[in-house]
């Protein structure tokens, strides 16, 4: 693939001034910096719409095969730098700055992040929508213009407090509003049959309009496309209750639907809550099915051949609801039968799962679908009748298996269950890792994969090389250049050929220093944004990622408790001086994740203002992460911390963003880990803690952390220590619901079973790291070993295997 040579490379200033002149508004000798940040990016808008309309007249020529990729979250981050480099106009722009006497990366740094998702889930869309530009993969993402996202995180008095992330108050110029692509989305009322034909008399309804942001391809002029969509009102308000004073309840009906696309994730632990999530999920979903629809006819004469033209991918069970949703158009509008539009929908849908965790697969009352989606749940029904009727054939009599397999629960509340939806309604089901694939199989589709043994299959993860190394790690980018040419941008297991320089000493005395200038970088962002002053000679000891008990911050936490009781015994030790930075954000509902967060401060502020502990020893948060943060903290990073059990986290990307800056991964036997061991090698990962065997061993003979407390000195003194107060002072028994369930309840997540391993483990690192050069030798092992974890690679994979669409560019 050859980039070709925008034009407008070498004129940037002019095309600078000419928006600020003409889009902005302002006297180009008198733009301010986000005026400046602007008008750049109107420039790369401009050549963006040119390969937006490029590539859509091309698809439309071909009436090309495309991929439908519906999510819940595209974690987009900011758009500017990686625009201008995938449009070969970095340095055109670099210049044109420089002469209003400012540097591109301060412009850049101004862009509100876009506040489309949370976690590691939207990050991989994005990733995904990268790599199918860059591989010419005719492809849309169809997700909800959030006007605030989750929320943004502040800590204050160590507490989590979540604020309006508000990234739309000034506009984004990333966006093109669609004002003739609108499409109504229904709610409510029932259904009537008429001769033998389902009619759903809905009572509500809502207006999704249409926003693109364009997501171009590097080394190539194509692009792909993120739809999302803005729930508006029919009617914005009730004019006669507006002239008679009754101001609130003229706007209620507006704010009832529009409500729908404020935030992502509504807290869900009230019936109201619930139910805008369930309106949240089916409104991005219809709407994208009717747009998708129209896109076909425009092409075909009929929706015979949907299945031959649609890829519909389910990124998680969020848009699950899809699968009935085409068979109601499909019967209800367009008349086709029930087996030819089962048929159709089959050979459309394929689906991705995330979770191997029962309590996280999402479930819905009936009662909540009927009341929000009748037709839709009486379709569900009838899937599931003839579904049984055929699994019955396997195993007759076995009413315990139909069950297992049934997509209603019965067991208390009776609940529709995305995931059986999700898979009877595929063609492929595939996991994101080796263990998660293998593991979907052997546990919570079991029961299917005696069905259908063919459906199941693997797609490990994989992340952006260019926002993840060539955006976020510029010193390492050049070096990489320098030594290998550019070429790893686009396939980057040229990284393979570092493996001959790990032993280089002039390589690795200039790794170290990008490494060095990486570290002083982030700490002087932790010091901006904690006032906490660390020391880039430290270790930097790094876990960050959504806060969840199963990720285990808990168990990093009691190491660090640990350390800290083992200094304070033996002060005049050559301890290596470490510093652990957390960042990540707890569910605004999720209790015991955000008492971990306060913990994390209490245990810092303890520790980082103690005399006889000075540098040896720091413990940081650092707030509201996300994208652009992340972008500072991993090239930055030394210890990559993968901690979960093993056996919970499916895949992972964290743990590839660091091992690809050269950071060097301590974790568990889990997810992604076991492929990142596989491909930098047993030496160069440190890998503790119960395998995947051994934590369900364990656990059928029964597991008691009581004896962990009882028998290992250091972790009573830990626990004893939290849970007496003697990090929270003023109020002593804080923490007891944090580690009584660690002692009395039955510890989930089995952090005292892995407690000695980890600290052990720890001891390792603290060795290796007394040993620069080796150190070093083995973060650039790391590094070369990574070429494995290119999201062009899982897509191309994805291409092949279960979308069945060629790439233009492999």
């Amino acid at each position: 693939m050859n980039a070709s040579a925008s034009p407008l490379a070498t004129t940037s200033s002019e095309q600078i001034n000419a928006h600020l002149l003409h889009t902005v508004g302002v006297d180009p000798n008198r733009a301010s910096p986000n005026e400046l940040m602007q008008a750049t990016a109107q420039v790369a808008r401009a050549q963006l719409s040119k390969r937006w309309v490029a590539t859509q007249a091309k698809e439309r020529q071909q009436k090309a095969r495309r991929v439908v990729y519906l999510s819940m979250e595209f974690l987009m981050g900011r758009t500017l730098s990686n625009a201008l480099a995938a449009l070969n106009l970095t340095d055109g722009a670099a210049q044109g700055l420089a002469e209003h006497a400012q540097k591109l990366e301060d412009i850049a740094n101004l862009e509100p992040d876009a506040a489309l998702g949370n976690g590691g889930l939207g990050r991989l869309a994005a990733c995904f929508l990268d790599s199918m530009a860059t591989l010419g993969l005719p492809s849309w993402g169809y997700g909800i213009r959030y006007e605030y996202g989750m929320f943004a995180q502040e800590i204050q008095d160590g507490c989590q407090v979540e604020y309006p992330d508000s990234w739309l108050k000034d506009g984004t110029p990333w966006e093109f509003p669609r004002a003739d692509i609108t499409y109504t989305v229904r709610f409510g009322g029932w259904v009537t049959h008429e001769n033998e034909k389902a009619v759903w008399q809905s009572t509500g309804e809502v207006a999704a309009k249409a926003y693109d942001m364009v997501v171009p391809g590097h080394g190539t002029d194509k692009v792909s496309t993120l739809r999302l969509w803005k729930a508006v009102a029919p009617d914005h308000i009730d004019l006669g209750a507006f002239n008679s004073g009754d101001y609130a309840r003229a706007a209620s009906a507006k704010n009832e639907y529009e409500n729908i696309s404020w935030v992502l994730y509504p807290n869900d632990s009230t019936p109201a809550g619930r139910e805008l999530r369930l309106k949240q999920e089916y409104f991005f979903v219809a709407a994208s099915m009717q747009d998708l629809i129209q896109r076909h006819l425009d092409e075909h004469p009929s929706l015979h051949n949907l299945d031959e033209h649609v890829a519909i991918h389910l990124n998680d069970t969020h848009p699950a609801i899809g699968v009935a949703e085409l068979m109601r158009i499909l019967c209800d509008e367009h008349n086709f039968t029930w087996p030819q539009a089962w048929a159709i929908c089959t050979k459309t849908f394929s689906y991705t799962n995330h979770t191997l965790m029962p309590e996280a697969l999402e479930t819905w009352p009936v009662s909540l679908m009927q009341h929000v989606l009748p037709r839709h749940l009486e379709i569900i029904f009838r899937i599931n009748k003839e579904f049984l009727d055929h699994a019955a054939r396997f195993l007759p009599g076995d009413h315990e298996f139909l069950k297992r397999l049934s997509l209603i629960d019965e067991t208390g509340e009776r609940r529709v269950r995305m995931a059986h939806l999700s898979v009877v309604g595929s063609h492929h089901i595939n996991g994101v890792s080796a263990l998660h694939s293998e593991l979907l199989v052997r546990t919570i589709f079991s029961d299917f994969a005696t069905i259908w043994p063919d459906r199941f299959t693997n797609m490990t993860n994989g992340v952006t090389p260019r926002r993840w190394l060539a955006q976020a790690n510029p010193g390492l980018s050049a070096l990489l250049d320098d030594t290998l040419g550019t070429g790893w941008r686009l396939d980057l297991g040229q990284l393979k050929r570092l493996e001959a320089l790990q032993d280089n000493a002039a390589f690795a005395e200039k790794f170290r220093a990008i490494k060095r200038a990486n570290k002083v970088r982030l700490a002087n962002y932790i010091e901006k944004t904690t006032g906490i002053t660390v020391s880039p000679d430290s270790l930097f000891d790094v876990q960050v990622k959504r806060i969840h008990e199963y990720k285990r911050q808990l168990l990093n936490v009691l190491h660090v408790i640990t350390r800290y009781q083992a200094i304070l015994a033996d002060p005049h030790a050559p301890w290596v001086p470490r510093t652990v930075i957390f960042a990540g954000k707890a569910a605004s509902s999720y209790q015991s994740a955000k008492s971990i967060i306060r913990l994390i401060h209490d245990v810092g502020l303890t520790i980082n203002n103690d005399p006889r502990i000075g540098d040896k020893l720091k413990l940081v948060f650092i707030p509201n992460y996300g994208v652009s943060v992340a972008e500072i903290i991993m090239p930055g990073a030394d210890l990559s911390e993968q901690i979960s059990t093993a056996g919970t986290e499916a895949s992972g990307t964290g743990n590839m963003k660091l091992a690809l800056n050269g950071a060097l991964t301590i974790g568990t036997d889990d997810g992604a880990n076991i492929e990142i061991r596989q491909n930098v090698g047993d030496d160069n990962i440190f890998i503790f803690g119960l395998k995947t065997p051994e934590v369900r061993a364990l656990k059928v003979a029964g597991y008691h952390p009581l004896n962990y407390y009882n028998n290992d000195p250091a972790l009573k003194a830990v626990l004893d220590a939290i849970a007496n107060g003697q990090f929270s002072p003023d109020e002593l028994g804080r923490y007891r619901g944090l580690t009584d369930p660690l002692i009395w309840g039955g510890d989930h997540y089995m952090l005292l079973a892995d407690y000695a391993s980890y600290v052990a483990t720890q001891t390792l690192v603290d060795e290796l790291y007394r040993k620069p050069d080796q150190w070093c030798q083995r973060a650039i092992r790391n590094v070369a070993g990574m070429g494995a974890f290119s999201s062009d690679r899982t897509i191309a994979a994805y291409a092949r295997d279960i979308w069945s669409i060629e790439p233009e560019h492999t």
